[in-house]
């Protein structure tokens, strides 16, 4: 078994992604070689996790996931000295009613992985205080283990005293203290960090706070209070939707699990990697293109002006599958709105136009049974993932995909679209990013 550590905290935006990177690039420079997980549904963390670590990360969701696949998933650290996971939300946050392994939550994976939590506390506004928060995130679940805490955005010395003492009193161990320090903050937009590969500073980043956590923290007893109760088993199949798979891979179409591209390459399909924002089509040899979700509405003008590509995408859609999720489904239709009300020509695979202009969040597991079949997936399967978007649908004038449900059971109306071409391929596509299929 390869101990393990959870990074988690009692709200969103506490500076855990930092402390992961920083604690990932450290531990890495001290010659351990470490396995990073996210948990939940995240497409964007894996990808600075393994620019820290120079190992790919893997998505862990007790919501979707089956436990077999769970389990499966912890080969990915065969070679590792430790594994670091990266919580989501509150320690115990979730949804209302549970899945197939928990609700969630970055417990879930604690208490079946046996991985002990280090908790990210934001002392700024308070001190003492910070204390009872920690010993009642550690007393709430039998199985959960709090390790200890990591203080961040210390104001001074005397703020730091402060804080440790409360700690100290509550039996809370603290294993360092963070500093206020701006300058390594990750910037963001709507739905989260901006893209590792659109950091131009990445590495500074990184380098900046793996310095941070060098300086500031006790890596020795870190390392020391990691521990795990789960053996690896071998990982399940996953199914490619195709021997040869045309990926949108780029700036604009990026948001597609590692674990499902892991998965499919297993299984021993090849994945031919394509950019849209290059003007590039699918490779004619592919069985099927998949078409990920991203941002493709940040880049309106670019993809309308992309003749070849959609020239090229129309071509294969003639005869073979195409299927899009959230970004790529807005770009098979006719047309995405942009926040400014212009409109930009897309494929036309499908009639579904989609505006920026009508913002509205739409975000929630979802359980979806297909009407039609999906490359990899027959018609009547269920499927597990999750919808976080902010467009709107205009107009949707195909048949529905499938009939989707939000985590509680009650109906979704984005269900999917799908679209018999003349030549016999068909074209769908959903708003929802598949995490896994149902047992």
């Amino acid at each position: 078994m390869i101990p393990g550590l959870i990074i988690a905290a009692p709200a969103s935006g506490t500076g855990k992604t930092t402390v992961m990177l920083g604690l990932l690039a450290a531990l890495r420079a001290r010659g351990l070689v470490v396995q990073p997980f996210k948990n939940g549904p995240d497409y964007i963390d894996p990808a600075f996790h393994r620019a820290a670590s120079g190992r790919a990360s893997f998505n862990l969701d007790s919501w979707a996931m089956p436990g077999a696949m769970l389990d499966g998933m912890l080969a990915a650290a065969e070679g590792a000295d430790l594994v670091l996971a990266e919580g989501s939300m509150g320690l115990f946050d979730g949804v209302a009613v549970p899945g197939a392994c928990g609700n969630g939550a970055t417990a879930d994976l604690a208490q079946r992985m046996g991985w002990p939590v280090v908790l990210v506390i934001d002392a700024s506004g308070q001190a003492q205080t910070a204390a009872a928060v920690a010993q009642g995130l550690a007393r709430f679940r039998d199985g959960v283990t709090v390790a200890g805490v990591i203080l961040n955005r210390i104001a001074s010395p005397r703020h730091a005293a402060l804080v440790r003492a409360g700690m100290a009193e509550a039996g809370i161990t603290v294993l360092g203290a963070l500093p206020k320090r701006a300058g390594i903050a990750m910037p963001e937009r709507h739905l989260g960090l901006v893209q590792a590969e659109e950091q131009p500073d990445l590495r500074t980043l990184i380098a900046e706070a793996a310095g941070l956590m060098r300086e500031s923290l006790d890596l020795e007893a870190l390392i020391a209070a990691a521990s795990s109760s789960t053996t690896p088993v071998p990982p399940i199949r996953i199914t490619p939707p195709g021997q040869r798979i045309a990926l949108a891979r780029d700036a604009a179409f990026s948001f597609v699990y590692p674990h499902l591209l892991h998965g499919w390459r297993r299984a021993g399909a090849e994945v031919l990697p394509f950019s849209p924002l290059a003007d590039q089509g699918p490779d004619s040899s592919a069985d099927v293109c998949w078409l990920p979700g991203g941002y493709p509405e940040l880049h309106g003008p670019t993809l309308a002006a992309a003749d070849r590509f959609r020239t090229g995408l129309r071509a294969f859609a003639d005869r073979k599958p195409v299927h899009g999720e959230c970004g790529g489904y807005m770009a098979m239709g006719q047309a995405i709105i942009d926040t400014d009300g212009t409109r930009h020509q897309m494929a036309g695979l499908l009639g579904l136009v989609t505006s920026y202009a009508l913002r509205k969040m739409h975000l929630g597991y979802r359980v979806a049974r297909l009407a039609q079949s999906i490359p990899g997936q027959p018609a009547g399967g269920r499927l597990k993932g999750h919808e976080f978007h902010y467009s709107s649908i205009l107009d949707q004038p195909d048949a529905p995909l499938a009939d989707v449900t939000d985590a509680t059971g009650a109906k979704v109306a984005e269900t999917g679209s799908a679209r018999l071409q003349p030549g016999g391929g068909l074209s769908s596509g959903t708003y929802f990013h598949l995490i896994a299929g149902v047992e």
